[in-house]
């Protein structure tokens, strides 16, 4: 059997397709976790932001020493790097072997067949308006895995100046419901108690495609599969998040109060700048009606600071806005260019000094108020789903709250509680996670 070494960057879609590209080599070739092992490297790329790119550069400029001592070795780049790229990437890194773009990750055993005939490099960075992911069941490799993600959608339509998403994953397409159904069910028999849906717009799956169904509509058919017990999506888009999927947090059941929502600036004239769709006000109208129909959901958000243009005025709505909603926890990043996005052609870029002071304020201001939030879950009594042990803390088991809390906790020695619903009780907070004590099972694994 060959060995293959995989190395994912960015997002949850990312790690998706990776899974994707496991299952597709599964019975040729078995995960391992040294290069210097491998017969086959992967590397899974992301481009949203310009220090992963880096990384991705860097990671793969170093196996031009181990490729020099083996020839045989297939290095491949895959994702969104490999298709911004294409035939630029073999040019700069001629020990390149394979540049897979985004819409053929299905293509990947084609690809290496045509490898082993003695064609190289080989680029695959084809895109089409009518693609649709094709259906890739999971693989049984072994694992208990306790929760998995599921792409509903690929790309987006909807352009936001900083943002280079639409140009490397496509327009917005949505998969069949039942190529989803199927694949959660495959999911579930496997062990799986929690599914994420995965999307860059998840809440405009099936606008596009006639007779399928809505977003909503989606999670309540996903809610009837017999022994699937929770449900969570991203990433959201504020501009369509509809009444009746705000009103799905409190009518199913198995879908966790938890959503992520980025507003990106606090600021209406930069929003517009954004092209973001939605103004400051409006996105305060969505949360306080979340809130209405689900007082107990957590949100959480990305900020980007320095975007161009953006004045401490600016900046200072951004942190008013937190101040205001108060998310459980943020994702922020110094704004950076994008290729093709509008953005980069803007002239009025803030400086690098000024964006890392902003960054180290927001981080500052939600350093305190998810402190604050934390510290009011001491002494509740939290349903989680342990997805095994800690991995700072062995000797604790760790898994989430329904609001996506990280918890660790002690439970009695012997208790196989993988893949278990369990109510422990919360003691104490550290900085990014809750700490607390096993009380009983709600579900056995």
């Amino acid at each position: 059997m060959k060995r293959v070494f995989l190395k994912t960057f960015g997002c949850q879609m990312n790690e998706y397709d990776s899974e994707r590209m496991l299952a597709l080599l599964a019975g040729e070739y078995v995960p391992c976790e040294a290069p210097e092992e491998a017969d086959l490297i992967l590397i899974n790329t992301c481009s949203v932001r310009r220090k992963a790119e880096e990384k991705v550069y860097s990671l793969v400029g170093r196996f031009r020493h181990l490729k020099a001592r083996r020839p045989e070795v297939v290095v491949g780049v895959c994702g969104c790097v490999a298709q911004q790229e294409g035939e630029r990437l073999v040019k700069r890194m001629p020990h390149v072997d394979l540049v897979l773009g985004t819409q053929n990750v299905h293509r990947l055993p084609e690809a290496l067949r045509e490898i082993e005939k003695g064609r190289r490099p080989l680029v695959l960075t084809e895109m089409r308006r009518d693609f649709v992911p094709p259906l890739i069941l999971p693989s049984p490799d072994g694992r208990r895995p306790v929760k998995a993600q599921v792409t509903i959608m690929q790309g987006c339509d909807n352009f936001c100046s900083y943002c280079v998403v639409p140009y490397v994953r496509g327009r917005e397409v949505s998969r069949p419901p039942e190529d989803i159904l199927k694949e959660i069910e495959c999911l579930v028999e496997r062990g799986v108690r929690e599914v994420t849906l995965l999307g860059q717009n998840v809440n405009s799956y099936g606008k596009k495609e006639p007779g399928f169904p809505t977003f909503a509509e989606l999670i309540r058919l996903v809610a009837e599969i017999p022994g699937l017990w929770r449900i969570r999506f991203t990433t959201s888009h504020p501009k369509d998040l509809s009444e009746d999927l705000m009103r799905a947090f409190a009518e199913v059941d198995k879908l966790c109060e938890h959503l992520h929502l980025p507003v990106q600036s606090g600021s209406t004239r930069i929003l517009r700048r954004m092209n973001r769709g939605y103004t400051r006000d409006e996105y305060l109208e969505k949360v306080r009606r979340l809130r209405e129909i689900c007082p107990e959901i957590a949100l959480t958000t990305d900020i980007i600071v320095g975007f161009p243009g953006e004045t401490e005025e600016d900046f200072r709505e951004t942190l008013s806005l937190l101040e205001e909603v108060r998310f459980d926890e943020i994702f922020s990043f110094k704004y950076s260019d994008r290729p093709y996005a509008r953005a980069r052609e803007f002239s009025d870029k803030v400086p690098e000094e000024v964006k890392a002071e902003r960054l180290e304020r927001v981080h500052e201001l939600q350093a305190r108020i998810t402190q604050e939030i934390n510290r009011s879950y001491i002494g509740k009594t939290v349903e989680v789903l342990v997805e095994g042990p800690s991995e700072t803390r062995p000797e604790l088991l760790t898994g989430r709250t329904r609001t996506n809390h990280v918890v660790n906790f002690s439970a009695p020695e012997g208790l196989d509680l993988k893949g278990a619903l369990v109510y422990v009780l919360i003691k104490d907070t550290g900085k990014h996670s809750l700490r607390g004590e096993y009380l009983k099972t709600v579900k056995g694994p």
